[in-house]
């Protein structure tokens, strides 16, 4: 793919990142109001990312793109899953999972021309985000039973779509950090945010994820301090920040444990409600020396029926060590680029996505196959490539597109969406 250069951003690129969204949903989960099929749900969320390409190569048919380490890493990465899907060990079901990474990573680098570090794709983010979380309140609105079922403990699910409360308080929790950062830099107006942030924070407590509310603290906290040097109302957030967290942990430190805890046992608490157990036997469990190397192939992320809950070993399981070399490497990649990267809204809003995807790793799987934790680390990617350098003075314009052509985004106001 070769360079490209500054360029509006067609409206059809904010419709394939929905699409890619949409498709990362998943197909399991809670019980929906109106009961449907697992085959209709899979057909749907597939035909998302097909319609994603699609769109996305009819937008971009001259293949241009923004290369970088985190995309040339991640295409890497569909090696060892196509290695070790190809012998059907693990079934059709491998080979199939392999094709949809291929497509999705596919679809990132076409969508890679437009990747120039504004907040472009910030917006798209939320929107579509805020957008699923609107479709869980309906949900809560129509059936408060269904949403809050007894079967997850009274925890937030989504009752119109499959959704599980990790994933509702990971939707949740990164719309929030993205726009507190958005109006940290004044790139939105505070009554627009607080349109989003607001809701999405009584979302986020109704799921009573320990996972995305640390992840959202933690990762504002590294964010906004990177912005403290540079940032006046950065450096008063952060103040005002510490100042609550200290009398809140002071004044409601019972309470605050007792929601930590969620009822569950001591014994339960430590092994991570049982996550170690499954953790310890796929460790423990005999493997050649080619399923060391590159997995056993790409499956529903579980070991012996009960999901692994943990990134790394995930990968460990269906790619190998070489799965776990690649995404340590574009982990570690983005972490590296987005630390030397002067301070910026740009760079506070990567921060907070590499963050908040490193400690949820620890609990959720997701980062070696099509997930939403590869769009959100997509996104930072986006966020610190460098900007393209304009024409040359006396340049040409440059040669315009065989059948489409970029239009310009409307005017907006200074809304999160």
């Amino acid at each position: 793919m070769g360079d490209v250069r500054v360029e509006h951003t067609p409206r059809t690129v904010g419709t394939v990142w929905g699409l890619l969204v949409l498709n990362t949903l998943g197909s399991t989960g809670a019980e929906t109001i109106v009961p449907l099929p697992r085959s209709l749900i899979q057909m749907v969320t597939m035909g998302a990312l097909v319609a994603a390409f699609g769109l996305a190569l009819a937008v971009n048919l001259r293949l241009r793109g923004r290369p970088s380490a985190f995309l040339l890493l991640l295409s890497l990465l569909l090696v060892p899953s196509l290695l070790s899907s190809a012998d059907l060990s693990a079934g059709f079901g491998a080979l199939f999972r392999c094709g949809r990474f291929a497509v999705f990573v596919a679809t990132l680098w076409l969508l890679s021309r437009w990747w120039d570090g504004s907040t472009t794709f910030v917006r798209f983010h939320i929107r579509w985000y805020f957008l699923v979380l609107c479709s869980v309140a309906a949900g809560l609105l129509l059936s408060p039973g269904a949403a809050l079922p007894d079967l997850y403990g009274g925890r937030l699910v989504g009752a119109l779509w499959p959704l599980t409360p990790p994933q509702i308080g990971q939707y949740a929790a990164v719309v929030v950090g993205l726009a507190v950062l958005l109006v940290l830099g004044r790139h939105t107006d505070r009554r627009s945010a607080a349109l989003v942030i607001v809701p999405s924070l009584v979302l986020l407590t109704l799921t009573h994820t320990r996972t995305a509310t640390v992840g959202l603290l933690v990762g504002l906290v590294v964010a906004i301090g990177s912005m403290v040097p540079t940032s006046s109302v950065a450096r008063r957030w952060f103040g005002w920040a510490v100042l609550c967290a200290a009398v809140a942990a002071v004044a409601f430190g019972s309470l605050l444990q007792a929601w930590f805890l969620r009822g569950q046992t001591e014994e339960n608490f430590t092994t991570l409600t049982g996550r170690a157990k499954v953790w310890d036997a796929l460790l423990d469990a005999p493997r050649s020396g080619a399923e060391q190397l590159f997995g056993v192939g790409l499956g529903d992320k579980s070991f012996g029926g009960l999901p692994i809950d943990n990134s790394w070993l995930a990968v460990y399981h269906e790619q190998g060590l070489l799965g776990v070399a690649l995404v340590t490497g574009f982990v570690v990649v983005l972490g590296a680029v987005a630390l030397l990267r002067p301070p910026s809204l740009a760079r506070a809003c990567a921060l907070f996505l590499i963050t908040y995807c490193g400690l949820a790793s620890y609990t959720e799987a997701g980062l070696g196959d099509a997930s939403p934790y590869l769009l959100h680390l997509a996104l930072a990617a986006s966020l610190l490539v460098a900007p393209a350098a304009p024409p040359a003075p006396g340049a040409g314009p440059p040669a315009p597109e065989p059948v489409h052509r970029s239009v310009a985004r409307p005017a907006r106001g200074k809304g999160v969406a």
